[in-house]
């Protein structure tokens, strides 16, 4: 499979493999120059719970969180 890059310097990603993978947009990928002309390209995996503050700043409800009481587990 071959592909272009465009004058914005993007590497189009064939729609059969973004399907094979599940790729979709704004997924990150690390690129690596191996030697002159040959490159690899790694997707990069998103770190546990990124991502979760702006899903729950994104809350509908205000006032949904609210912090709760606990005992100290510091003598434990």
């Amino acid at each position: 499979m071959t592909t272009m890059v465009s004058t914005k310097g993007q590497i189009i990603l064939p729609a059969k493999i973004r399907q094979q993978d599940g790729i979709e947009a704004g997924q990150e990928f690390e690129v690596e120059r191996i030697d002159r002309g040959e490159y690899r390209l790694v997707r990069r995996q998103p770190r546990p719970n990124e991502g979760l503050v702006d899903w729950l700043l994104a809350c509908p409800q205000k006032g949904f969180f609210v912090p709760i009481e606990s005992e100290s587990t510091d003598s434990l």
